[in-house]
């Protein structure tokens, strides 16, 4: 089973989707998860309740929006992987700094305190500012997996990472076994 947490980097909404399709057509069960963000706002990419229904329509369950929904995914629902996909610089900062106060946030500390592999499929713009010492910090934990990266905008966006999406499900594959894709930066 396999955690598909999402948060809001909602211009990147549509690979993620196509990936967790993927997931989900290989005969994966998913278990859907939304940040708060993702859960209740609608953007110019979408509304909250069509990105909730494409998600829960793929995977066959409710999305967990709820830090009481996502405290279980680490003592009751043992998840053979997590993935966040997308991660924000936010979100990346947070697990970082060890802080737990979204669903997304919880649940990856429910599940790395199971010592199961947590795959972050980074889409930030500050990865290469603010959030390059976060970035540092969770390449060395213990069960911490990354799709690989490359700058999106070199010329325009100079501080920006975002990921391979085509490369999450090989990433998951490997990270089950213990094991980081390379090269992590493309």
């Amino acid at each position: 089973m396999i955690g598909f947490a999402m948060c809001g980097s909602f211009c990147n909404f549509a690979v993620a989707f196509n990936e967790l399709e993927k997931l989900t057509k290989s005969g994966e069960e998913v278990v859907p998860i939304m940040s708060y963000n993702v859960y209740s706002t609608d953007t110019r990419f979408g509304k909250a309740k069509d990105f909730i229904e494409k998600a829960e329509s793929l995977c066959g369950r409710k999305v967990v929006h709820t830090i009481q929904g996502a405290e279980p995914l680490g003592p009751k629902t043992k998840l053979d992987c997590l993935c966040i996909c997308p991660c924000t610089g936010n979100t990346l900062a947070k697990l970082s700094s060890g802080i737990c106060d979204t669903p997304v946030t919880l649940a990856a500390k429910a599940h790395l305190r199971n010592e199961r592999p947590l795959v972050i499929a980074l889409a930030s713009n500050d990865s290469l500012l603010g959030n390059a010492e976060n970035f540092g910090r969770m390449l060395a934990r213990r069960n911490v997996y990354f799709v690989p990266l490359r700058q999106d905008d070199a010329k325009e966006k100079p501080r920006s990472l975002v990921c391979d999406f085509e490369k999450l499900t090989d990433t998951i594959e490997r990270a089950k076994k213990g094991s980081q894709i390379q090269p992590i930066l493309l």
